[in-house]
């Protein structure tokens, strides 16, 4: 793919929270699952279910005849452990929207549930899904509610208890790694090829930013899966790991940006990976085990915002880089192409949606002033002045309300759909109904940029100077379409200069 002069498709731009010019970055770390290496996300969601399903029956739940649903939940929702609840919040933290295991909760229902509830993520009763690895948790665990509240799970157990016990089947699924093993001998069947990601980090590279790989996974598991990605696309001898000036495998990020650890060369011998204690300098293609943030700082003589991070886990990649190391963050959503098309297929309802509500506020604001009216009218108070009749009021008021309850009527098939757009159970990743949705909150607060891929930046080059919009207010003038009038304030030069910090 070569850049093209009017730019990538819309779905597949870097989109821009916070001024980053990439010329003043000199390092690119990034992770490797949902990152560099893109899976199918149903195909491994689903054998992960399985393997956590046929965990649960071997201990002798009746589990057997569940399967997975790929549309009951998407990233950025939160699970209520306490009430057994599937949950949709917008910035705010207000619940919008709500499952009781698999079922819908009725608007009374959730109001009475949630109305004096804000989700603060810092409270272990809340679990957020932060990465597409999650969807088979909250699959399994929204239906297990359902067999739970039908009496037909062992006891006794409550909400919490129950999640526990999924958590526990997902962590040994991927300890015991039997799926993983799966995935490395049948890459073609998990793994979306994308022969753009090479380029776009040999263009980093070559422009004379030092690559980092750090990811969780395993050495056994990193090798042959960053091989089958990469180095089919890579000139001919060159392999992978020669790519990267760091390689480290097995982080246990968060951990690994926020506390010291001890770091060990992964030494191959005989078809085993063997762990050297490992001092001094770090050697370019050599992968190393666990370590620090802090030791990789030292070795590259660069901290802070000279870094760029790029990864998928909204907490283990970017809220912890930005706030403890204050690298510079990337979020990689590869959801977010289907989001930008579905918004994009929608965009004519969307206009007319919008022209019909600027008629019903119209006429709301007409009948507000209608029945203020005829309030001052009955109870004799405030200015006198020559008004119509009152049953001419009383009349006008009749009609307007026919007039709102026919425009409900034609509204409320547009809004349906506006709300589920991408997921007919809860719609857009970003939004909330109106609203930005908790992980949109989440995007804007920790990741600098944002895009669905990384080969997203061969649209950019590593030479770009990303501006940040205006942020708007809802009291800022703007244009037809919603647009604010106030230019940019990036929008005059700059384009050969600038630090990179926010």
């Amino acid at each position: 793919m070569r850049s093209h002069p009017s730019g990538p498709p819309p779905e597949r731009g870097l989109f821009c929270n916070r001024t980053l010019n990439l010329r003043a970055i000199k390092a690119v770390g990034y992770d490797m699952d949902y990152t560099l290496i893109h899976y199918r996300v149903e195909a491994w969601e689903r054998r992960a279910y399985e393997y956590i399903r046929d965990r649960l029956e071997a201990q002798g739940w009746p589990v057997g005849h569940l399967t997975f649903d790929p549309a009951l939940a998407i990233r950025g929702l939160i699970i209520d452990t306490e009430k057994g609840n599937l949950l949709k919040a917008n910035r705010f933290g207000i619940i919008k929207k709500a499952l009781h295991g698999t079922r819908a909760m009725e608007f009374d229902a959730q109001r009475d549930e949630y109305s004096s509830t804000l989700i603060d993520l810092h409270e272990r009763r809340w679990v957020f899904l932060n990465t597409l690895f999650s969807l088979s948790e909250a699959c399994i665990y929204a239906q297990l509610v359902d067999l739970l509240d039908a009496g037909q799970l062992p006891g006794p157990m409550g909400y919490g208890d129950l999640y526990e016990h999924v958590r526990k089947s997902l962590d040994a699924t991927h300890m015991q790694g039997r799926l993983k093993a799966e995935i490395i001998a049948d890459p073609e069947r998990y793994v979306i090829d994308d022969p753009e990601t090479p380029l776009a980090l040999l263009d980093q590279r070559y422009a004379g930013k030092k690559l980092l790989l750090i990811t969780n996974s395993e050495w056994a598991y990193t090798e042959p899966m960053m091989h089958f990605a990469f180095d089919k696309h890579l000139p001919q001898g060159m392999t992978w790991r020669q790519l990267f000036d760091v390689v480290i495998v097995s982080a246990r990020k968060p951990e690994f940006f926020t506390t010291r650890s001890a770091l060990f060369e992964v030494v191959e011998s005989g078809g085993e990976a063997l762990l050297r204690p490992h001092s001094g300098p770090l050697k370019a293609g050599t992968p190393y085990f666990a370590g620090s943030a802090l030791e990789l700082e030292r070795h590259l003589g660069l901290s802070g915002d000279q870094i760029l991070y790029v990864g998928d886990h909204m907490f283990g990649d970017v809220h912890v880089t930005k706030d403890v190391l204050r690298w510079r963050t990337a979020l990689i959503l590869r959801e977010l192409e289907d989001e930008v098309r579905a918004i994009a297929a929608f965009r004519t309802t969307e206009a007319k949606l919008a022209e019909r509500m600027v008629h019903k506020e119209r006429m709301e604001a007409e009948s507000c002033q209608l029945r203020l009216e005829l309030q001052r009218r009955r109870a004799q108070y405030g200015p006198r002045e020559e008004t119509p009749p009152e049953a001419e009021l009383v009349a006008r008021q009749v009609e307007l309300r026919t007039e709102l309850e026919a425009l409900d009527a034609e509204l409320g098939p547009m809004a349906r759909a506006a709300n589920e757009l991408s997921n007919p159970l809860w719609g857009l990743l970003t939004r909330a109904g109106n609203d930005k949705s908790h992980l949109a909150r989440q995007v804007e607060r920790y990741a600098d940029i944002y895009t669905s891929r990384v080969s997203n930046f061969l649209f950019a080059t590593p030479f770009v100077y990303l501006r940040s919009p205006r942020g708007s207010l809802p009291h800022d003038p703007s244009l037809p379409g919603g647009t604010p009038v106030f230019p940019s304030s990036d929008s005059g030069g700059g384009a050969q200069g600038g630090d990179g910090g926010e």
